[in-house]
């Protein structure tokens, strides 16, 4: 995943062949299919790696905790994980900033996630799929999270962890996302 972000930030996803990659990588191109089906899941890694273990968690949280905080509780384990990779998870919106025909492909990916995680939220509450709950909690919680994502990639001093972030986002959502207290004092 390191070669293939390197390679494709230096020369654009474009001009990078998975025969590139495997050769920065030290493996043959053979090896590279055993890990990833396609380039760009070089790229992004293979999201559904954690979707059970996130169902899961989601699904044995404390019943009075509320869906928001049962999700934000099971994101802990993966975004501990993106932290201790923060270099690669930088470069990697910066190679997605630099090729929007990436995006298309992620979002593919991203509607997937979060059909299982309505079907999940649903469960979890006790009420159809279809009931209008579990698709705004869903997308929400993506819309919070990726807020949270782009702000701690975008934190040249690294203040702040990827969980800090995380917890503000889904905090403002919780109280209701109410007006903040401006900050020129009027």
């Amino acid at each position: 995943m390191e070669a293939a972000l390197r390679l494709v930030d230096e020369r654009g996803f474009d001009k990078v062949t998975v025969e590139d990659i495997s050769a920065a990588a030290d493996v043959s191109p053979r090896t590279f299919f055993n890990y990833f089906a396609t380039k760009d899941e070089a790229l992004f890694g293979d999201r559904r790696s954690d979707e059970l273990g996130m169902r899961e968690r989601i699904l044995a949280a404390d019943p009075e905790m509320s869906v928001l905080a049962a999700i934000l509780q099971a994101m802990w384990p993966l975004l501990a994980g993106m932290e201790a990779e923060r270099k690669n998870w930088v470069r990697r919106l910066h190679v997605m900033k630099k090729n929007p025909t990436l995006v298309a492909a992620l979002m593919a990916r991203s509607e997937r996630l979060e059909s299982d995680l309505v079907l999940t939220i649903a469960q979890r509450a006790g009420v159809r799929p279809d009931s209008g709950f579990p698709m705004l909690a869903a997308v929400v919680c993506g819309a919070a999270f990726r807020a949270a994502l782009i702000r701690w990639a975008g934190d040249p001093a690294q203040e702040r962890t990827l969980i800090e972030y995380v917890n503000e986002a889904f905090g403002m959502v919780a109280a209701g996302l109410t007006d903040p207290t401006r900050e020129d004092g009027s």
